[in-house]
């Protein structure tokens, strides 16, 4: 990828263009059919993916170049702790939200020194998520 001009962006009818691109990554495909209206509701919002496992979320994040993902923290083949140190490593301004019904102070510690941004309890999530994600666009554009 060469260097990208810096030009204002242009009006569009495309209410998508802009939006915040958000990947979701939890092996609850429910929790996840539930989660995506959710964020989807939000205009600046746009789900691009989900993955099931944690080496699916690493690999559409590569694919899919999101501003933002929503990582679970028990998930098969890759678990996600490792999959947010990666993610980190590979994409250091993405916005990395860890989500988790685990309560356990040691997995919030061992994921936030991985890299993630935030880390969010599943039953008390929801509007700090929104939060958390409409200002992943600062995160994510350089100043």
């Amino acid at each position: 990828m060469g260097d990208k001009a810096n030009f204002p962006a242009m009006p569009s009818a495309d209410p998508a263009v802009g939006a915040i691109r958000v990947l979701l990554a939890d092996d609850d495909r429910p929790f996840v059919e539930a989660l995506q209206p959710l964020i989807e509701r939000q205009p600046e919002l746009l789900v691009v993916g989900s993955a099931g496992d944690g080496l699916a979320a690493i690999e559409l994040a590569e694919e899919l170049e999101p501003d933002a993902i929503v990582i679970d923290l028990h998930m098969p083949l890759l678990d996600g702790v490792s999959a947010v140190a990666r993610l980190r490593r590979d994409h250091p301004s993405m916005c990395v939200i860890a989500l988790t019904g685990d309560a356990q102070p040691a997995l919030h510690r061992a994921v936030t020194e991985a890299g993630a941004d935030a880390v969010l309890l599943k039953d008390e999530f929801v509007d700090v998520l929104v939060e958390r994600l409409s200002s992943a666009r600062a995160v994510a554009e350089p100043a």
